[in-house]
């Protein structure tokens, strides 16, 4: 682990969470189409978090919430739940909600900027959510500003031994963080979030990304030395090259102590299509949670079954909760997109 006298660093996403935020989609958002569809996915998104773990939802319309979750949840759930009246753009806390460190009895909140990935989407109202969580004292933790910096969550993954991977084609793209250079944005990485060394992984994408690659659909790290990550066997699939590409370099990547990851291959979904456009779907977008892993499904059972089956091989002793995501995938992201984690 890199000198710090302080000892933090950005935890393993498998570490103790404090709690989990939620950012609820409401009618001016591009949800409002299938509005009732994907709240009903929320909602049972709330409903396994609450299980497991303290939640925070951010939402301009908390009555109209409480309602929705109080159709299905308990009132032990509800006690769990901290409902924040904030104004949004969308719903995607992994890419706006604050990235922490800890080391074991205080926390940092790093607030850095998110411009839409890249400046494609309005983001204002959904940039200045950390803030007004931090300012009405619903997360705790010491606050840092990097809003001059852009780092979306999604893009970055910790195996909490001092690596961090991220992926190229994200962090290098246009109207994020240019004219820095690879080697500038990995100075202020390792840096910021306390890491020894930055991995990047250069090949890997998915159809209909709005990221440009963001880490969180291709490659998730687990405990034991483990990288999960999205393999395609089909030849004659768009993405089988890039992939191909993407899983030789990982097997070229050593840990800390010289030795070779643990490579779990996850399936790709079969294509799935919104008229005429494809959608990002991928079994990597899992989500994290005290005691259990959400993971999406897209209504393929064989593919379905697999994934949940490698899943539960790199967390064992973890319950396996499935929530169909083919509504989240409409809007080009998935389960882990959706959430962000806390640790205190």
């Amino acid at each position: 682990m890199q000198n710090n006298i302080d000892n933090y660093m950005l935890p393993p996403e498998w570490a103790k969470q404090s709690a989990m935020q939620l950012t609820w989609p409401h009618a001016a958002t591009d949800w409002s189409e299938y509005l009732d569809d994907i709240c009903a996915t929320y909602v049972e998104m709330a409903d396994a978090i609450t299980r497991h773990e303290r939640l925070i939802v951010v939402t301009p319309e908390p009555d109209n919430v409480k309602t929705q979750l109080e159709k299905r949840l308990s009132d032990c759930q509800m006690a769990n739940i901290t409902l924040h009246r904030c104004p949004t753009n969308d719903t995607w806390a992994r890419d706006h909600g604050f990235i922490t460190l800890t080391n074991g009895s205080a926390t940092r909140l790093l607030d850095f900027r998110f411009n839409g990935w890249g400046d494609k989407f309005p983001a204002d109202l959904d940039n200045a959510i950390n803030r007004s969580l931090y300012d009405n004292k619903a997360v705790k933790g010491e606050y840092f500003d990097h809003n001059d910096f852009v780092l979306e969550g999604g893009s970055i993954e910790s195996d909490g031994q001092g690596t961090v991977f991220t992926t190229s084609q994200c962090l290098l793209a246009p109207h994020r963080n240019q004219p820095l250079s690879r080697q500038d944005i990995e100075q202020r990485l390792k840096k910021w979030l306390c890491a020894e060394r930055i991995l990047w992984i250069d090949h890997g994408h998915l159809e209909g990304d709005d990221t440009d690659g963001h880490i969180d659909t291709l490659v998730r790290t687990a405990p034991d030395s483990t990288l999960l990550y999205v393999r395609c066997t089909d030849n004659n699939d768009c993405h089988y090259a890039d992939l191909r590409l993407m899983e030789e370099q990982l097997g070229t990547f050593r840990t800390t102590d010289g030795r070779p990851y643990r490579l779990l291959p996850l399936p790709m979904p079969r294509p799935i299509y919104d008229g005429d456009d494809r959608l990002p779907a991928t079994y990597a977008n899992f989500v994290i949670i005290n005691g259990a892993v959400i993971y999406p499904t897209y209504g393929q059972p064989d593919n379905d079954a697999e994934a949940a089956r490698i899943i539960g091989e790199a967390f064992p002793g973890r319950e396996l909760i499935g929530i169909d995501s083919r509504t989240v995938i409409r809007q080009h992201g998935s389960l882990h997109c959706c959430t962000m984690q806390l640790f205190s």
